[in-house]
C-alpha cells in the first residue's frame, strides 16, 4: 500500500513577539505624556478642583482602559452627539450619559474608519486593463462607494463642527485608498480625490467665522512676522510664541513654564497646546527629540505594513501609522505657526479620555499586526 504524498500547506506567518521598537516607543511616550500633562495641568487642577493631580489621575485611568482587549456604532455616536451633546464654544463634540465620563465620538470615528476601510479595500482588486472596466467597476463602484462611506462620516463630524478631525480622517482614508491599488486608473482616481479635498477644506474653513479669524491671524504672521490683534483673535498664537521664544534652545527647565499659569486660553496648556509648553520648558532640543520620535514611529509603522502577512494587515498598519503621524505633525505644526491653529490633539501628550482610549487600542492593533509579519 503506497502512501499518499502529503499536501504542502499554505505558507502562513507564525506568530512571534510584537515589534519591540513600537512597544518601547508607546510605553515611553505614554509615561512622558503623563508627566507632561501633570506639569501643564497642575495650575488649572489646583485652581478649579483644589487637587493638583485631578487631570493626571483621569489620564492614567484612560491609559489603563485603552489597553483592555466598532463603523455603524461610531455613526450612531456621531448622530447622538449632534442631538444630545452639550454645546461648548459653539461646538457639539462631547456628550455624557448619567455619571459616566464625557465621550467624544469623533475620536472613535478615526479608528473605526481605518478598521473598516482596511477590510473593505483589501477585498477589492484594482487592476483594470480596459477604460470601460475602470469606469464602471473602479470609478462608479469602488471610488463612488468609498466617497459615500467617507462622506457620511466626514459630514457628521463637520456638523459638530470639527474641521481638524475631519481633515485627519479624510487624509488618512484617501491615502489608504491610494496605497490599496497600483494600476493607473486607481492612481489617477486617488490623486484626483486628494486634490478635491483642498477646495472642500477651504470652503469648510470659511463657513465658520472663528476659522476665518484663525486663517487671517496665520497669514498675517507669515507675511509680516507679527501676530494681528494679540489681545483678541491672535491672543492664543501670541502667547504660544512668547512661550516658545522664552524657551530658546535649552528651555527654561521642567516645571518652569509660565504660559501654563492661565496665559494659554482655557485648558489648552495640557490639551491642544501641550507641545508649546514642552518647547518652553525643554527648548528646541526637546521639541526636536519629539519630532524625531514620530519620524521613527512612521518608519517602523511602514516597515510593519510592508511585511504584514496579508493585504488587510498591510492597510490596517498603514492607516494607523498615517493617522497618528499626521495628527502629531498637524498639532506640532500648528503650535509653531506653520499652519493655522487647530483643535487636533497631540497623541500621548494631550489630555483626553476618548482620544487616549482610541489611540491605545490602535497601537494594540498595530502591535498585533507586527506579530504576524513575514521574515521577522
Amino acid at each position: 500500500m503506497t502512501r499518499k504524498p502529503k499536501r504542502k500547506s499554505k505558507s502562513t506567518s507564525k506568530a512571534h513577539a510584537p515589534d519591540r521598537s513600537i512597544l518601547i516607543f508607546s510605553i515611553t511616550m505614554a509615561i512622558f505624556g503623563v508627566v507632561m500633562i501633570y506639569d501643564a495641568s497642575v495650575y488649572k487642577a489646583s485652581q478649579e478642583f483644589n487637587n493638583q493631580f485631578y487631570f493626571v489621575q483621569s489620564q492614567i485611568i484612560w491609559l489603563i482602559l485603552g489597553t483592555i482587549p466598532f463603523l455603524i456604532f461610531t455613526v450612531i455616536l456621531l448622530v447622538l452627539v449632534l442631538v444630545v451633546g452639550e454645546a461648548t464654544n459653539g461646538s457639539k463634540r462631547w456628550f455624557q450619559i448619567g455619571g459616566l465620563p464625557q465621550i467624544q465620538p469623533a475620536e472613535f470615528a478615526k479608528l473605526a474608519v481605518v478598521m473598516y476601510f482596511s477590510t473593505w479595500l483589501s477585498k477589492r482588486e484594482h487592476n483594470y486593463t480596459k477604460f470601460e472596466d475602470a469606469f464602471k467597476k473602479g470609478f462608479l463602484k469602488s471610488l463612488g462607494s468609498f466617497i459615500a462611506i467617507l462622506g457620511t462620516v466626514a459630514l457628521l463630524i463637520l456638523f459638530e463642527p470639527d474641521l481638524g478631525t475631519t481633515m485627519i480622517i479624510g487624509t488618512t482614508a484617501v491615502l489608504m485608498f491610494f496605497v490599496s491599488g497600483t494600476d493607473k486608473a486607481h492612481t489617477y482616481g486617488s490623486l484626483g480625490l486628494l486634490l478635491l479635498m483642498i477646495p472642500i477644506a477651504l470652503i469648510a474653513a470659511i463657513l465658520e467665522p472663528y476659522r476665518v479669524s484663525r486663517i487671517q491671524t496665520y497669514f498675517n504672521l507669515v507675511l509680516t512676522g507679527e501676530v494681528s490683534d494679540p489681545q483678541g483673535t491672535g491672543y492664543q498664537m501670541q502667547q504660544i510664541l512668547i512661550g516658545i521664544g522664552s524657551g530658546g534652545f535649552w528651555g527654561k527647565g521642567f516645571g518652569q513654564s509660565r504660559q501654563r499659569f492661565g496665559y494659554l486660553v482655557e485648558n489648552t496648556a495640557f490639551t491642544d497646546s501641550t507641545f508649546a509648553v514642552l518647547l518652553e520648558e525643554l527648548g528646541l532640543w526637546g521639541g526636536t527629540l519629539i519630532v524625531l520620535s514620530w519620524i521613527f514611529f512612521l518608519w517602523r509603522g511602514f516597515k510593519i505594513a510592508f511585511k504584514a502577512a496579508d493585504k488587510e494587515g498591510q492597510l490596517l498598519a498603514t492607516g494607523i501609522t498615517l493617522w497618528l503621524t499626521c495628527q502629531a505633525f498637524f498639532n506640532m505644526a500648528a503650535n509653531v505657526g506653520l499652519i493655522p491653529l487647530t483643535g487636533i490633539p497631540l497623541p500621548f501628550l494631550t489630555y483626553g479620555g476618548s482620544s487616549t482610549i482610541v489611540m491605545m487600542t490602535a497601537l494594540g492593533l498595530l502591535l498585533n499586526v507586527s506579530r504576524y509579519t513575514q521574515d521577522a
